[in-house]
C-alpha cells in the first residue's frame, strides 16, 4: 500500500509542482455539476489563477467575467460553450478566450469532460481595444520549430497582439528534446501537462513530472526542461505579456 504522507507536490516561495494526488475540491458560485480544483492562485504569491474543472453529464458552468480575462481549453471530453450570444460545441483541444465583460455558459458536457482555465485581471493599453472573443483549436502544423530545433515546437494559441496581456501557448517536446538554455525572465508562468514525462529545474531544483501535472513559476525563477521516455512532452502555459513591468 502506498503511504499517503508521500507526494511528488511541492509548494516554495518561486515555484510550485502540484500533482492530482493532493486536489482538494472547491466550489464556485454558478458552477454546478462539476468538481473544481483550484491549481494555481494568488493566495501562493502569483498573479493569475489556474483551475481544473471535472464535469459530470449534469455539469454547468455559468457566469460573467468582471476584472478577469478567462481562457477554457478543453483537456478532456466535450461540452457547449455559449459566449457573447454565439453557441459551439467543444471538443478535445479546442479552446475559447473571454474577454472582461461578457457571459459565458458551458453546459451539455460528455461525462468526466474536463476543462483547463487560466485567469488574468486584465490591465487596458491606451490606444489598444480590449481584446474581443477568440475560439481556436490546437494545431501541430501551426506549431513552428523553436530555436532551430526540431525537437521543439510551440503553438500560440492567442494573438500575438499588443491588446492581449496574457499569451496561452502548447509547448511540444519530442523525444530527447530540451531547452537549449536555462532561463531566467520576468514573465510568469502557469501550466498543466497534456501528454508524456519530464525532467523540470525549478530554481536550481530538479523536478520529475508526467500527464496530469501542473506548475507554477514566478518571475525570475529560472527553469529548465527536457523531455524523458518514449513518447512527447507537452504542455499548455501561461505567461504575461506586453505590458511594462510594475508592480499592481
Amino acid at each position: 500500500m502506498e503511504m499517503s504522507a508521500l507526494t511528488r507536490s511541492v509548494v516554495k516561495r518561486n515555484h510550485a509542482i502540484i500533482a492530482p494526488d493532493g486536489y482538494i475540491n472547491s466550489n464556485v458560485p454558478g458552477w454546478t455539476g462539476c468538481t473544481t480544483n483550484v491549481i494555481i492562485n494568488e493566495q501562493m504569491g502569483a498573479r493569475l489563477c489556474q483551475t481544473l474543472i471535472t464535469l459530470t453529464e449534469a455539469g454547468n458552468l455559468k457566469g460573467e467575467t468582471q476584472a478577469s480575462q478567462v481562457f477554457f481549453y478543453v483537456v478532456q471530453g466535450g461540452c457547449t460553450a455559449t459566449v457573447g450570444g454565439e453557441t459551439r460545441a467543444l471538443t478535445v483541444g479546442q479552446y475559447v478566450y473571454i474577454p472582461v465583460g461578457q457571459a459565458y455558459e458551458f453546459s451539455q458536457p460528455e461525462a468526466g469532460t474536463q476543462l483547463l482555465t487560466f485567469h488574468k485581471v486584465y490591465e487596458p493599453l491606451a490606444d489598444h481595444a480590449t481584446p474581443g472573443i477568440f475560439w481556436g483549436e490546437r494545431d501541430y502544423s501551426k506549431a513552428p520549430v523553436y530555436m532551430n530545433d526540431e525537437a521543439l515546437r510551440i503553438q500560440e494559441l492567442l494573438p500575438n497582439e499588443p491588446g492581449f496581456d496574457m499569451a496561452v501557448n502548447i509547448f511540444t517536446y519530442g523525444i530527447g528534446g530540451n531547452l537549449p538554455m536555462v532561463e531566467t525572465h520576468i514573465m510568469e508562468h502557469g501550466l498543466l501537462y497534456l501528454e508524456g514525462q519530464a525532467i523540470y529545474m525549478l530554481d536550481q531544483c530538479w523536478y520529475p513530472v508526467k500527464k496530469g501535472d501542473s506548475i507554477w513559476m514566478a518571475p525570475y525563477c529560472q527553469q529548465w526542461a527536457t523531455a524523458m521516455g518514449q513518447e512527447p512532452s507537452v504542455y499548455i502555459y501561461y505567461k504575461n505579456v506586453n505590458r511594462f513591468p510594475t508592480v499592481i
